[in-house]
């Protein structure tokens, strides 16, 4: 599966501050690799999203639209109920994020936390501030320019006052500690079901590198680490929640149930259900 780079493959021009794409399809996309070379709100309109990222992960419909930080990412795009995916796209550099800080004079405001990407829910203004980007990605490239950052410092100053500044120091923070970011992907991605090469991207490596990276931190293959996870939240929804195996070994990341049970006897010298049964007692 080849990487996408947007806005660069949507011929669009990452020199501009702020720019609008109108975006459909009619063809899904699962897990597919990106690399946002701009930051973007995602206005969906028809269809459902899932995205996954360093440290974060979220799905949502058209009820809902993302706020994603520029870096790697897996997005999966399915079609609504008339076959169609749909999208208003709004670009946004780093640099005019930090000139927006700058100009409301936030520069001492600190996150407390940090993600990749938020969600959050459409109202009667916001409805309305997506219809009037599609209306301005009609006009003409110099009028765009000058009307969408305008539109930027709109769209940002509602959702402040509607949910505070959090979201808007995560776009502004530069995560450069190279350790802490792979520990977090990692640790953030246990039971997300993603491949090897899929991890291998989010923390921007080969699969050899990532490999050597991971068994540099964790003293073991990822794969064997990997299972250990699974298999003790497994084992957590056995014992604490009372769920049998045929429910969650789909969960834990297993393809079938017996492949499930041999490996948890392997690791707890039990079955299952023998495991539940000695709760029991």
């Amino acid at each position: 599966m080849n990487t996408i780079i947007i806005p660069d493959d949507l011929n669009l021009e990452n020199s501009q501050l702020v720019q609008v794409f109108d975006y459909s399809s009619s063809k899904g996309i699962s897990k597919q690799q990106i690399i946002l070379n701009q930051n973007i709100f995602s206005f969906l309109i028809e269809g459902t999203k899932e995205v996954v990222f360093d440290n974060a992960a979220l799905a949502i419909d058209d009820s809902k639209f993302l706020v994603m930080k520029s870096g790697n990412c897996l997005m999966t795009e399915k079609l609504s109920n008339v076959s169609n995916y749909r999208s208003v796209l709004l670009f946004f550099s780093n640099e005019i994020v930090s000139r927006f800080i700058r100009k409301m004079e936030w520069n001492n405001v600190e996150s407390t936390t940090y993600k990749s990407v938020y969600a959050f829910e459409y109202d009667e203004f916001l409805t309305r501030f997506v219809h009037s980007l599609v209306d301005i990605s009609k006009l003409s490239k110099d009028l765009q320019k000058k009307i969408l950052e305008v539109k930027f410092e709109e769209i940002m100053l509602y959702l402040i006052e509607k949910y505070g500044t959090e979201f808007l120091y995560s776009l502004a923070l530069n995560s450069d500690n190279a350790t802490q970011k792979f520990i977090q992907i990692i640790e953030n991605s246990h039971l997300n079901k993603l491949t090897l090469k899929e991890l291998a991207f989010l923390c921007n490596m080969s699969v050899s590198t990532f490999k050597r990276e991971f068994e540099k931190h964790y003293s073991e293959s990822p794969i064997k680490w990997f299972q250990n996870k699974r298999l003790e939240f497994a084992h957590y929804l056995l014992q604490q929640e009372q769920k049998n195996a045929s429910e969650i070994y789909f969960e834990a990341g297993y393809e079938n149930l017996s492949s499930f049970i041999q490996a948890y006897k392997l690791k707890y010298g039990v079955t299952p259900k023998y495991d539940q049964k000695k709760l029991s007692f």
